[in-house]
């Protein structure tokens, strides 16, 4: 499975590099495999490692006390005094909890979660955190996998855009009186296509489908120079990714030049052994090195084995201090010998700063998502004197926070209840009953709530998941609402009073009952600290709702998966269910207003190119509504024929713009060969002559159709 390999390290800056060769030509061949393994936890028995030169990242240790404590062993006590690389998993905000990231890329506003970022890696960075395993840039088609809530959904042009956003954030080191922060894109690759969407399980697919829709998202972080990428927990067409080398080697390396660090996932290479892989852990360590995997997480499979591997002569020591360099590379770029340790008051006055917390309430303004809204029932109307908020979630803290909620802490939270009774007018009257739990509830409950409700002009139910119903190992086989919550939706609903149902969720949910009888649905998601604020500025009118949907929601679980820019069969009429429809409850891009939003005018520079020219395509918007409002403008393309079937759309621009009721504006795309060709059937990038659609419209489903032609040339 692997022969000796030789690897030329990588020539970079020449003073940097002569740095790290005078470290190179000093360390010994233990304190070399020292620097490519980190551990995950850490108490007072690892100290002597550290002593040992034996380690060369931690991760999960914070607080510049304890981070600055720690790296004095290595600074001050360790023969070659390398300080340590900290790293922590960092993926929507750190103190000041931001949107799960599925929420913010309901945005479509890469500048606002470019900030977002930033906050979270200045807040990270004075707690003495170095590296951020973040952002993930998974695609997916399947909203059963848990982890769906920590990337930017299922399509690779918006994924890509929010990864360079992430990335440029998380990266952006406005200061100079602490080290740097790196970003480590995950997890490479294919990680989203786990079969039956149960996290870790295996993928299988063609290379092709890899490359244009998996890869686009890793490319665009790299391009916005993140300096290290996480490999994927999944088997990838019958080879780990730990110990993948096509993948990690020939496409990473070669192929993308990439010049980083590659970091496996926890314990990854050791599971090559459970993969049926490698028939130990040596063989693991063997594999995973050779293959281009430069520092072991937490798993000790390195430390244990790697001297031993070079010794025999089975690993060549070039492959060690490839790794090495490329982590002292690291070091030296976040200043880390320069500045290893860190003012210790600089946290007090950077977490939870009023400028983070009012970007956390603006983002989750921008990642609230109206799906429905009949006869205007939102915003809730001044005159309305008694307003019922009902449900398990309605005053739930902690489910506010999402997976993987950092440090961020519920007494932070404002919940939806506490949201609406702060922005509720002069006079009007909040009645509130839980109605249920989660998870469980009784008839008492909800006839409790159902004589609440009756009291009320209008009822708020807040139904959803908890924070741990998604994120890593949180899969699910059903997208229905947990528990009895549709029951008590149903009871709140029997009552005759106009009902609002705002979902609090890390997923697209199965809401095709809802979507037939509630008037009135607003997505929330997990929005993190400020969602409460958030949620009540868009349902008093103080914010007209923006967002759309990165994902497909699908009527139920039996579509899946389920996505936009499939592909057309031979009979593409006839693609049905005998039990349902087989159209999206809410298709891709889709997102309602308080004012609506009138296209015309399409006009194309060209009707005809050549496959090396571009057009210009133009749409004019105008806000028909009594509002002010924003709009996401998006552009889809599509390849009537080629060589390889294509799908029947392709987003290939947005815009966010905003307009005062009754303004409009010329909307601008430019179309370049980039956005026209596709991986061709030997895995090239081409641009094949033929027609092509093309569409301006408010979502994947709706607009303006134009069309034009790549000619053929001599």
């Amino acid at each position: 499975m692997g022969s000796l390999q030789e690897v030329t390290p990588f020539r970079g800056n020449p003073e940097t590099e002569r740095k790290i060769s005078a470290l190179l030509s000093k360390m010994t061949l233990q304190e070399k495999i020292g620097q490519m393994t980190q551990l995950g936890t850490f108490d007072k028995s690892d100290r002597p490692l550290i002593r040992e030169g034996k380690i060369g990242s931690l991760l999960g240790v914070r607080g510049a006390d304890r981070v600055n404590e720690i790296q004095r062993l290595a600074v001050e006590q360790s023969r070659l005094g390398i300080p340590l690389l900290i790293a922590d998993d960092v993926i929507h905000g750190y103190r000041s909890t931001f949107p799960i990231p599925l929420a913010e890329a309901c945005s479509w506003n890469s500048v606002l979660i470019e900030e977002t970022s930033a906050i979270a890696a200045r807040e990270a960075s004075t707690e003495g955190i170095q590296w951020i395993l973040a952002p993930m840039v998974d695609i997916t088609r399947d909203p059963r996998w848990g982890r769906i809530a920590e990337g930017a959904g299922e399509d690779p042009f918006l994924g890509a855009e929010i990864a360079r956003a992430r990335v440029k954030g998380i990266q952006r080191n406005d200061w100079n009186d602490r080290p740097h922060m790196m970003a480590c894109p995950k997890h490479f690759a294919g990680y989203g296509f786990a079969e039956a969407g149960r996290d870790y399980n295996t993928v299988d697919m063609s290379e092709r489908r890899l490359r244009e829709i998996c890869f686009p998202p890793f490319q665009a972080a790299l391009e916005a120079g993140a300096g290290t990428i996480m490999v994927a927990f999944n088997e990838l067409n019958g080879v780990p990714c730990s110990g993948n080398r096509w993948l990690l080697h020939n496409v990473l390396q070669q192929e993308w030049g990439f010049e980083g660090m590659v970091v496996s996932d926890w314990e990854s290479i050791d599971e090559l052994k459970q993969h049926g892989f490698a028939g130990s852990r040596e063989e693991a360590a063997r594999i995973a090195i050779e293959s281009g995997v430069h520092m072991d997480m937490h798993a000790l499979v390195y430390h244990e084995h790697l001297l031993e591997l070079v010794q025999k002569g089975t690993v060549a020591e070039s492959v060690i201090d490839d790794a090495v360099s490329r982590i002292l590379r690291i070091k030296f770029q976040l200043g880390l010998f320069d500045r290893p340790y860190l003012d210790t008051k600089l946290a007090s006055a950077m977490m939870l700063a009023p400028d983070h917390i009012q970007t956390a309430r603006e983002i989750a303004r921008q990642s609230i998502v109206l799906l429905k809204n009949e006869e205007a029932l939102l915003p809730i109307k001044p005159s309305v004197r008694k307003l019922a908020v009902i449900g398990p979630l309605a005053d739930d803290r902690d489910a506010l926070l999402g997976c993987w909620g950092g440090q961020g802490r519920s007494a932070d939270v404002v919940t939806i209840l506490e949201g609406i009774r702060s922005l509720s007018g002069p006079g009007m009257e909040i009645m509130y009953a839980k109605g249920c739990d989660v998870t469980e509830g009784t008839e008492q409950e909800r006839m409790d709530a159902a004589t609440v409700a009756r009291q009320c002009e209008v009822a708020i139910v807040v139904l959803g998941e908890t924070a741990n119903m998604s994120g890593e190992n949180n899969s699910r086989v059903s997208l229905e609402l947990p528990g009895s919550q549709l029951a008590l939706l149903k009871v709140i609903h029997e009552t005759g009073v106009p009902v609002v149902l705002v979902l609090e969720s890390g997923r697209p949910l199965s809401i095709e009952w809802a979507q037939l009888h509630i008037p009135a649905i607003v997505e929330t998601w997990h929005l993190g600290i400020q969602a409460g604020m958030a949620t009540a500025d868009v349902l008093f009118g103080h914010y007209n709702p923006s967002g759309k949907l990165p994902v497909t929601f699908p009527r139920s679980a039996g579509q899946i998966p389920i996505y936009y820019n499939a592909k057309n069969t031979g009979r593409p009429l006839m693609k049905r269910y005998v039990d349902d429809k087989e159209t999206p409850l809410y298709p891709f891009g889709y997102g309602l207003s308080y004012t609506q939003f009138e296209y015309t005018d399409l006009t194309l520079s060209k009707s005809s190119i050549s496959p090396q020219e571009g057009l210009t395509v133009q749409a004019c918007i105008r806000n028909v509504g009594s509002v002010d409002g924003e709009e996401i403008v998006q552009l889809y393309i599509r390849d009537e024929a080629a060589s390889v079937t294509r799908p029947v759309k392709e987003l290939k621009g947005f815009r966010k713009i905003a307009l005062q009721a009754g303004e409009r504006q010329v909307v601008e795309f430019k179309l370049s060969a980039e956005h026209l060709g596709f991986i061709n059937g030997q895995h090239q990038f081409v641009v094949e002559p033929g027609s092509f659609r093309v569409w301006v419209g408010p979502n994947s489903n709706e607009g303006l159709e134009g069309q034009f032609e790549v000619a053929n040339t001599p």
